[in-house]
Protein backbone atom coordinates (compact mmCIF):
# COMPACT_ATOMS: atom_id res chain seq x y z
CA UNK A 1 0.00 0.00 0.00
CA UNK A 2 2.87 3.05 0.84
CA UNK A 3 4.98 1.63 -1.93
CA UNK A 4 2.32 2.90 -4.44
CA UNK A 5 1.86 6.87 -3.16
CA UNK A 6 4.19 9.04 -4.93
CA UNK A 7 5.74 11.83 -4.01
CA UNK A 8 3.08 14.38 -4.01
CA UNK A 9 0.96 11.68 -1.38
CA UNK A 10 4.02 12.04 1.03
CA UNK A 11 4.11 15.27 0.86
CA UNK A 12 0.39 16.08 1.36
CA UNK A 13 0.40 13.28 3.76
CA UNK A 14 3.33 15.14 5.67
CA UNK A 15 1.38 18.61 5.66
CA UNK A 16 -1.43 16.71 6.96
CA UNK A 17 1.05 15.54 10.00
CA UNK A 18 2.86 19.22 10.48
CA UNK A 19 -0.31 20.33 10.62
CA UNK A 20 -0.95 17.98 13.54
CA UNK A 21 1.71 18.44 15.00
CA UNK A 22 1.36 22.11 14.87
CA UNK A 23 -2.06 21.35 17.00
CA UNK A 24 -0.50 19.50 19.18
CA UNK A 25 2.44 21.73 20.39
CA UNK A 26 0.20 24.73 20.77
CA UNK A 27 1.75 26.78 17.91
CA UNK A 28 -2.21 26.56 16.83
CA UNK A 29 -4.87 26.40 19.45
CA UNK A 30 -7.32 23.39 19.57
CA UNK A 31 -10.45 26.43 19.59
CA UNK A 32 -8.53 27.97 16.40
CA UNK A 33 -8.20 24.14 14.62
CA UNK A 34 -11.68 23.07 15.46
CA UNK A 35 -12.82 26.80 14.09
CA UNK A 36 -11.23 25.96 10.83
CA UNK A 37 -12.22 22.53 10.32
CA UNK A 38 -16.19 23.96 11.10
CA UNK A 39 -15.49 26.45 8.19
CA UNK A 40 -14.35 23.95 5.71
CA UNK A 41 -16.46 20.56 6.57
CA UNK A 42 -19.11 21.73 3.95
CA UNK A 43 -16.38 22.19 1.25
CA UNK A 44 -15.01 18.91 2.02
CA UNK A 45 -18.09 17.12 1.31
CA UNK A 46 -18.68 19.15 -1.55
CA UNK A 47 -15.48 17.54 -3.02
CA UNK A 48 -16.02 14.22 -2.09
CA UNK A 49 -19.71 14.15 -4.20
CA UNK A 50 -18.60 16.18 -7.17
CA UNK A 51 -15.66 13.87 -7.44
CA UNK A 52 -17.48 10.83 -6.69
CA UNK A 53 -20.42 11.91 -9.32
CA UNK A 54 -17.51 12.73 -11.86
CA UNK A 55 -15.75 9.30 -11.63
CA UNK A 56 -18.49 7.33 -11.86
CA UNK A 57 -19.96 9.93 -15.13
CA UNK A 58 -17.09 8.84 -16.91
CA UNK A 59 -17.20 4.97 -15.63
CA UNK A 60 -20.92 5.33 -17.72
CA UNK A 61 -19.49 6.53 -20.86
CA UNK A 62 -21.10 9.99 -20.83
CA UNK A 63 -17.90 11.83 -21.56
CA UNK A 64 -16.97 9.17 -24.27
CA UNK A 65 -19.81 10.01 -25.93
CA UNK A 66 -20.36 13.32 -25.80
CA UNK A 67 -16.66 13.55 -27.35
CA UNK A 68 -17.58 10.86 -29.93
CA UNK A 69 -20.47 13.04 -31.00
CA UNK A 70 -18.34 16.22 -31.06
CA UNK A 71 -16.02 14.65 -33.29
CA UNK A 72 -18.91 13.06 -35.61
CA UNK A 73 -20.63 17.04 -35.55
CA UNK A 74 -17.69 18.48 -36.51
CA UNK A 75 -17.62 16.68 -39.95
CA UNK A 76 -13.46 16.89 -40.41
CA UNK A 77 -13.38 20.46 -39.53
CA UNK A 78 -10.81 21.22 -37.65
CA UNK A 79 -12.24 24.81 -36.75
CA UNK A 80 -15.71 22.98 -35.89
CA UNK A 81 -13.73 20.75 -33.49
CA UNK A 82 -11.26 23.27 -32.16
CA UNK A 83 -14.83 25.20 -31.01
CA UNK A 84 -16.71 22.02 -29.90
CA UNK A 85 -13.85 20.97 -27.39
CA UNK A 86 -13.31 24.23 -26.25
CA UNK A 87 -16.88 24.01 -25.66
CA UNK A 88 -16.84 20.70 -23.82
CA UNK A 89 -13.60 21.39 -21.51
CA UNK A 90 -15.23 24.82 -20.87
CA UNK A 91 -18.65 23.86 -19.54
CA UNK A 92 -17.54 20.70 -17.78
CA UNK A 93 -14.72 23.29 -15.77
CA UNK A 94 -17.62 25.68 -15.06
CA UNK A 95 -19.98 23.34 -13.92
CA UNK A 96 -18.28 19.90 -12.80
CA UNK A 97 -14.95 21.79 -11.22
CA UNK A 98 -12.03 22.19 -12.53
CA UNK A 99 -10.51 18.98 -11.47
CA UNK A 100 -12.96 16.87 -13.55
CA UNK A 101 -11.73 18.57 -16.54
CA UNK A 102 -8.02 18.33 -15.66
CA UNK A 103 -8.13 14.68 -14.81
CA UNK A 104 -11.16 12.75 -16.48
CA UNK A 105 -11.76 14.74 -19.53
CA UNK A 106 -8.26 14.71 -20.33
CA UNK A 107 -7.82 10.86 -20.72
CA UNK A 108 -11.24 10.77 -22.81
CA UNK A 109 -9.80 13.47 -25.35
CA UNK A 110 -6.63 11.53 -25.11
CA UNK A 111 -8.17 7.96 -26.50
CA UNK A 112 -10.46 9.92 -29.25
CA UNK A 113 -7.43 11.06 -30.60
CA UNK A 114 -6.14 7.68 -32.66
CA UNK A 115 -9.91 6.77 -33.16
CA UNK A 116 -10.41 10.10 -35.35
CA UNK A 117 -7.36 10.16 -36.88
CA UNK A 118 -6.13 13.36 -35.37
CA UNK A 119 -2.90 14.86 -33.03
CA UNK A 120 -3.56 14.07 -29.28
CA UNK A 121 -1.24 17.13 -27.74
CA UNK A 122 -4.18 19.52 -28.97
CA UNK A 123 -7.00 17.83 -27.05
CA UNK A 124 -4.89 17.46 -24.31
CA UNK A 125 -3.62 21.27 -24.38
CA UNK A 126 -6.65 22.42 -24.58
CA UNK A 127 -8.51 20.64 -21.80
CA UNK A 128 -5.57 21.18 -19.63
CA UNK A 129 -5.21 24.75 -20.28
CA UNK A 130 -9.00 25.53 -20.00
CA UNK A 131 -9.80 23.49 -16.54
CA UNK A 132 -7.39 26.58 -15.68
CA UNK A 133 -8.60 29.72 -17.35
CA UNK A 134 -12.58 28.37 -17.84
CA UNK A 135 -13.06 28.11 -13.75
CA UNK A 136 -14.06 31.14 -12.80
CA UNK A 137 -17.63 31.89 -13.62
CA UNK A 138 -19.28 29.89 -10.68
CA UNK A 139 -18.07 29.07 -7.17
CA UNK A 140 -18.12 25.28 -7.36
CA UNK A 141 -15.88 25.77 -10.35
CA UNK A 142 -12.95 25.86 -8.30
CA UNK A 143 -12.11 25.24 -4.49
CA UNK A 144 -10.76 28.59 -4.30
CA UNK A 145 -13.99 30.53 -5.73
CA UNK A 146 -15.70 28.66 -3.16
CA UNK A 147 -13.30 30.01 -0.11
CA UNK A 148 -13.64 33.52 -1.98
CA UNK A 149 -17.39 33.65 -1.12
CA UNK A 150 -17.06 34.26 2.36
CA UNK A 151 -14.72 37.04 1.84
CA UNK A 152 -16.86 38.89 -0.64
CA UNK A 153 -20.58 38.18 0.44
CA UNK A 154 -22.39 36.91 -3.04
CA UNK A 155 -24.55 34.50 -3.47
CA UNK A 156 -23.85 32.29 -6.70
CA UNK A 157 -25.75 34.37 -9.15
CA UNK A 158 -24.15 37.66 -8.08
CA UNK A 159 -20.77 35.81 -8.53
CA UNK A 160 -21.46 34.89 -11.85
CA UNK A 161 -23.34 38.52 -12.55
CA UNK A 162 -19.47 39.78 -11.52
CA UNK A 163 -17.52 36.92 -13.03
CA UNK A 164 -18.67 36.73 -16.37
CA UNK A 165 -17.11 39.20 -18.07
CA UNK A 166 -13.69 37.63 -17.38
CA UNK A 167 -14.71 34.31 -17.60
CA UNK A 168 -15.31 34.92 -21.39
CA UNK A 169 -12.23 37.35 -21.96
CA UNK A 170 -10.31 34.21 -20.30
CA UNK A 171 -11.48 31.66 -22.65
CA UNK A 172 -10.88 33.64 -25.38
CA UNK A 173 -7.56 34.49 -24.79
CA UNK A 174 -7.14 30.91 -24.51
CA UNK A 175 -8.76 30.38 -27.42
CA UNK A 176 -6.40 32.33 -29.16
CA UNK A 177 -3.29 30.52 -27.71
CA UNK A 178 -4.25 27.46 -27.86
CA UNK A 179 -4.80 27.87 -31.77
CA UNK A 180 -1.88 29.85 -32.42
CA UNK A 181 0.22 26.95 -30.79
CA UNK A 182 -1.41 24.00 -31.07
CA UNK A 183 -4.65 23.87 -33.82
CA UNK A 184 -3.12 25.90 -36.62
CA UNK A 185 -1.87 23.82 -39.37
CA UNK A 186 -3.52 20.68 -38.58
CA UNK A 187 -5.32 19.19 -40.99
CA UNK A 188 -8.92 17.70 -40.40
CA UNK A 189 -10.07 14.50 -38.82
CA UNK A 190 -12.03 11.34 -39.91
CA UNK A 191 -15.65 11.15 -37.75
CA UNK A 192 -15.11 8.23 -35.73
CA UNK A 193 -17.73 5.52 -35.36
CA UNK A 194 -20.06 5.97 -32.27
CA UNK A 195 -19.26 3.43 -29.80
CA UNK A 196 -22.15 1.76 -28.14
CA UNK A 197 -23.37 2.65 -24.73
CA UNK A 198 -22.38 -0.58 -23.06
CA UNK A 199 -25.10 0.01 -19.84
CA UNK A 200 -27.85 1.92 -21.14
CA UNK A 201 -29.34 2.55 -17.34
CA UNK A 202 -25.92 3.51 -16.37
CA UNK A 203 -25.89 6.20 -18.82
CA UNK A 204 -28.72 7.40 -18.67
CA UNK A 205 -28.50 7.47 -14.85
CA UNK A 206 -25.25 9.64 -14.85
CA UNK A 207 -26.73 11.70 -17.26
CA UNK A 208 -29.96 12.72 -14.93
CA UNK A 209 -27.53 13.39 -12.04
CA UNK A 210 -25.52 15.48 -13.37
CA UNK A 211 -28.69 17.30 -14.64
CA UNK A 212 -29.50 17.39 -11.51
CA UNK A 213 -26.65 18.96 -9.80
CA UNK A 214 -26.39 21.72 -12.72
CA UNK A 215 -29.87 22.66 -12.06
CA UNK A 216 -29.59 22.40 -8.07
CA UNK A 217 -26.75 25.03 -8.61
CA UNK A 218 -28.75 27.13 -10.86
CA UNK A 219 -31.25 27.52 -8.05
CA UNK A 220 -28.33 28.21 -5.67
CA UNK A 221 -29.18 24.91 -3.47
CA UNK A 222 -26.18 24.36 -0.83
CA UNK A 223 -23.09 22.72 -2.59
CA UNK A 224 -22.66 20.47 0.50
CA UNK A 225 -26.34 19.58 -0.50
CA UNK A 226 -26.30 19.27 -4.22
CA UNK A 227 -23.25 17.27 -5.34
CA UNK A 228 -23.78 14.55 -2.87
CA UNK A 229 -27.29 14.14 -3.47
CA UNK A 230 -26.54 14.16 -6.92
CA UNK A 231 -23.50 11.89 -5.94
CA UNK A 232 -26.09 9.25 -4.52
CA UNK A 233 -28.01 8.85 -7.81
CA UNK A 234 -25.37 7.42 -9.85
CA UNK A 235 -23.94 5.38 -6.56
CA UNK A 236 -27.00 3.84 -6.63
CA UNK A 237 -27.45 3.08 -9.93
CA UNK A 238 -23.84 1.33 -9.95
CA UNK A 239 -24.65 -0.15 -6.71
CA UNK A 240 -27.95 -1.66 -8.81
CA UNK A 241 -25.95 -2.52 -12.11
CA UNK A 242 -21.86 -2.50 -11.61
CA UNK A 243 -20.92 -2.35 -8.03
CA UNK A 244 -17.44 -3.78 -8.73
CA UNK A 245 -16.96 -0.12 -9.87
CA UNK A 246 -17.75 1.20 -6.36
CA UNK A 247 -14.35 1.02 -4.57
CA UNK A 248 -12.14 3.34 -2.24
CA UNK A 249 -10.28 4.83 -4.75
CA UNK A 250 -13.71 7.06 -6.06
CA UNK A 251 -12.78 9.00 -2.71
CA UNK A 252 -10.53 11.84 -3.18
CA UNK A 253 -8.54 11.36 -0.15
CA UNK A 254 -5.16 13.02 -1.74
CA UNK A 255 -7.39 15.95 -1.98
CA UNK A 256 -8.98 15.97 1.50
CA UNK A 257 -5.92 15.25 3.42
CA UNK A 258 -4.31 17.87 1.52
CA UNK A 259 -7.01 20.57 2.37
CA UNK A 260 -7.48 19.80 6.05
CA UNK A 261 -3.42 19.57 6.26
CA UNK A 262 -3.58 23.51 4.65
CA UNK A 263 -5.87 24.88 6.52
CA UNK A 264 -3.81 23.72 9.42
CA UNK A 265 -1.11 24.59 8.51
CA UNK A 266 -1.59 28.34 7.23
CA UNK A 267 -3.50 29.44 9.60
CA UNK A 268 -0.58 28.86 12.22
CA UNK A 269 2.08 30.60 9.56
CA UNK A 270 0.05 33.44 9.53
CA UNK A 271 0.06 33.30 13.49
CA UNK A 272 4.02 33.57 13.47
CA UNK A 273 4.88 35.71 10.39
CA UNK A 274 3.62 35.16 7.20
CA UNK A 275 0.56 37.35 7.77
CA UNK A 276 2.90 40.28 8.22
CA UNK A 277 5.51 39.32 4.90
CA UNK A 278 1.73 38.91 2.87
CA UNK A 279 0.83 42.34 4.17
CA UNK A 280 4.35 43.70 3.14
CA UNK A 281 3.96 41.80 -0.46
CA UNK A 282 -0.04 43.76 -0.96
CA UNK A 283 1.51 46.72 0.89
CA UNK A 284 -0.75 49.08 2.79
CA UNK A 285 -3.03 50.60 0.11
CA UNK A 286 -4.21 47.09 -0.70
CA UNK A 287 -3.76 47.99 -4.77
CA UNK A 288 -5.96 45.60 -6.30
CA UNK A 289 -3.01 45.42 -9.74
CA UNK A 290 -0.59 44.87 -7.29
CA UNK A 291 -2.74 42.35 -5.57
CA UNK A 292 -3.31 40.69 -8.33
CA UNK A 293 0.26 40.39 -9.25
CA UNK A 294 0.92 38.71 -5.61
CA UNK A 295 -1.41 36.21 -5.80
CA UNK A 296 -0.52 35.46 -9.56
CA UNK A 297 2.70 34.20 -8.52
CA UNK A 298 2.31 33.02 -5.55
CA UNK A 299 -0.77 30.37 -7.30
CA UNK A 300 2.00 29.54 -9.72
CA UNK A 301 4.63 28.98 -7.62
CA UNK A 302 2.83 27.28 -4.66
CA UNK A 303 -0.56 26.42 -5.66
CA UNK A 304 -3.60 28.56 -6.16
CA UNK A 305 -4.90 26.97 -2.50
CA UNK A 306 -1.81 27.82 -0.40
CA UNK A 307 -1.18 30.95 -2.02
CA UNK A 308 -5.24 32.11 -1.58
CA UNK A 309 -4.96 30.93 2.42
CA UNK A 310 -1.65 32.70 2.65
CA UNK A 311 -2.96 36.18 1.10
CA UNK A 312 -6.23 35.99 2.92
CA UNK A 313 -4.89 37.13 6.52
CA UNK A 314 -3.50 40.37 4.91
CA UNK A 315 -7.21 41.53 3.40
CA UNK A 316 -9.18 44.14 5.03
CA UNK A 317 -12.12 42.77 6.96
CA UNK A 318 -14.63 44.50 5.67
CA UNK A 319 -15.33 44.28 2.24
CA UNK A 320 -17.67 45.23 -0.82
CA UNK A 321 -19.21 43.39 -4.00
CA UNK A 322 -17.23 45.11 -6.19
CA UNK A 323 -14.05 46.31 -4.83
CA UNK A 324 -11.12 45.19 -2.68
CA UNK A 325 -11.89 47.90 0.23
CA UNK A 326 -15.42 46.45 1.47
CA UNK A 327 -17.73 47.43 3.59
CA UNK A 328 -19.71 44.70 4.42
CA UNK A 329 -19.59 43.62 7.99
CA UNK A 330 -18.31 40.05 9.16
CA UNK A 331 -21.83 39.56 10.49
CA UNK A 332 -23.36 39.60 7.06
CA UNK A 333 -21.03 37.17 5.85
CA UNK A 334 -22.54 34.21 7.72
CA UNK A 335 -25.67 33.40 5.17
CA UNK A 336 -24.17 34.01 1.87
CA UNK A 337 -21.53 31.16 2.89
CA UNK A 338 -24.51 29.27 4.25
CA UNK A 339 -26.28 29.95 1.32
CA UNK A 340 -23.38 28.39 -0.98
CA UNK A 341 -22.06 25.80 0.85
CA UNK A 342 -24.60 24.99 4.01
CA UNK A 343 -22.50 25.69 6.88
CA UNK A 344 -23.46 26.77 10.43
CA UNK A 345 -21.37 30.21 10.00
CA UNK A 346 -18.54 31.55 8.32
CA UNK A 347 -14.83 30.05 8.69
CA UNK A 348 -12.66 32.06 10.49
CA UNK A 349 -15.32 33.71 12.68
CA UNK A 350 -16.41 33.58 15.87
Amino acid sequence: MLSRLGVLDWVRIGLLVLGLVFVATGLLPLERAVEEFDGIWPLMIFLVGVIVLAELTKEAQVFDVIADRMAVAARGSNVALFLLCVLFASLVTIFLNLDTTAVLLTPVMLALAPRAGIAALPLAMTTIWLANTASLLLPVSNLTNLLGMEKINLSTREFAGHMWAAQLAAIAVTMVFLWVFYWRGHRGHSPPEARPVADRVLFTSASAACALFIAALLIEVPVSVAAPTAAAVVVVAFFVRDRGKLTWSLVPWQLLIFVTGLFLVVPTLSAHGLSAVMSWLVGEAHDPFRTAFVAAGLANVINNLPAYQALEGSWPTRWSCSSASTSAPSSRRGPRWRRCCGSSRAPGTG
